[in-house]
Formats: structure tokens, C-alpha cells, sequence
């Protein structure tokens, strides 16, 4: 069975070792993708149907019925910001669907902060080999497939 995970935002694929931080960078959280996104305000969007698992203004991660997860991380470092900038639009325990709004922000006033504006989107609990399709070096829409997640 293989999983679709669509990008949370519009922006450009590049590689993981392209994250300004090593914890993305080295893939110690697991594989996947970032999105350097366009400079504006813009809403972040689940990539997968499921349960949103964890959720902070900054990042969230949606688990889909079969326990697949995939983390979503908008910026580096912004946990910093407590908050400031990012606009909820679910709880924590919603189901949502692929595509459905989850977060505003601006990745623009982001950068203007100090911070990377970069978007890890990252299959937990996953090993690289797992990943296929992978999208890189490519401008993607928000929703557009990401890579498939062989499960």
C-alpha cells in the first residue's frame, strides 16, 4: 500500500540536507522533503487524511487511520515566536482531509523575523527506502504529491 503525502504549502521541493538544522538536515526525525514556500501569506494545508496527533502554531503532525504519520514543520526555530504570526484552524483530535487548512501564516513576515521560512515535511517513524516519487527541485501547489509512502 503506498501513501500520498501532498505539500502543506506552495513553494519550491528541495532536498532535507538543505534545512538549515541539523535535526532535519541529517534526517534524525525521519525522511522526507522541504518546501522553501512563497513569500505570502498563504493557508498550510494537511498532507494526508487523518487525526492531527500534535498541533502547535509552528508545526503538526497528522496520523492517518493506519498509523502512518508525517510531520509538518513551518520555519526553523519558530517555536520561538510563541505563536505570533500562525492562525489555527483545527484542534487537536480533528479528523481532516488531504488539502484541508490548517494553519495561516506568512512566510514572508517570517523571514522579515530573523527566521528560515523553510518547510520540513517529514514521514515519521520511516527509513528512506520506504520513500518513492519523491518530488525535488520542482514548484508544487499546495496539496501537490510530495512522494508516496510505501506502507
Amino acid at each position: 500500500m503506498s501513501l500520498r503525502v501532498g505539500s502543506p504549502v506552495a513553494g519550491r521541493v528541495v532536498a532535507l540536507s538543505a534545512v538549515p538544522d541539523p535535526v532535519f538536515s541529517q534526517a534524525m526525525v525521519g525522511p522526507g522533503v522541504a518546501v522553501e514556500p512563497v513569500r505570502s501569506r498563504s493557508d498550510v494545508v494537511s498532507p494526508v487524511d487523518g487525526t492531527v496527533v500534535t498541533l502547535h502554531p509552528h508545526a503538526f503532525v497528522v496520523a492517518t487511520a493506519d498509523g502512518a504519520a508525517v510531520l509538518v514543520h513551518l520555519g526553523i526555530d519558530t517555536v520561538k515566536r510563541k505563536g505570533d504570526g500562525f492562525e489555527l484552524h483545527v484542534v487537536k483530535g480533528e479528523e481532516v482531509r488531504a488539502g484541508q487548512r490548517i494553519v495561516t501564516w506568512d512566510p514572508a513576515e517570517v523571514e522579515a523575523a530573523g527566521f528560515a521560512p523553510i518547510c520540513p515535511v517529514i514521514a515519521l517513524d520511516a527509513s528512506a527506502d520506504v520513500l518513492g516519487d519523491v518530488a525535488l527541485d520542482v514548484d508544487v501547489a499546495a496539496n501537490d504529491a510530495l512522494f508516496d509512502w510505501s506502507r
